[in-house]
């Protein structure tokens, strides 16, 4: 994986299977903050929004955390906190920019 990458494992609204995703963004501390390029019309989104626990991948880790949508977040701003090559493509290619903030589970 790219630096500044991860990969996303939500749990299907419908199916109740697992669901990963490749993103973009950044660990500070014990949360990982990213930005959905098009919000709740993303299907991982309305996963998270379904069931919040998801596992996180970074690196050759997995890591269990709780995903929290926050739509009252700048996420324009946010960007600028993030890997650039990847808030480049969010902000060029994003219809509706939602902040995501997933809090890790002590390892």
């Amino acid at each position: 994986m790219m630096p500044g990458t991860a990969l996303l494992e939500t749990t299907g609204r419908r199916t109740g299977l697992a669901r990963r995703t490749p993103i973009g963004g950044r660990r500070v501390g014990d949360s990982f903050w990213m930005v959905s390029d098009h919000g709740t019309a993303s299907a991982y989104v309305l996963n998270i929004e379904a069931k919040p626990r998801v596992r996180l991948r970074l690196g050759a880790r997995w890591h269990a955390g709780t995903a929290h949508p926050l739509p009252a977040d700048d996420a324009r701003a946010r960007l600028r906190e993030l890997p650039r090559f990847n808030s480049m493509m969010v902000r060029a290619l994003g219809t509706d920019l939602l902040t995501i903030r997933i809090d890790l589970d002590p390892t």
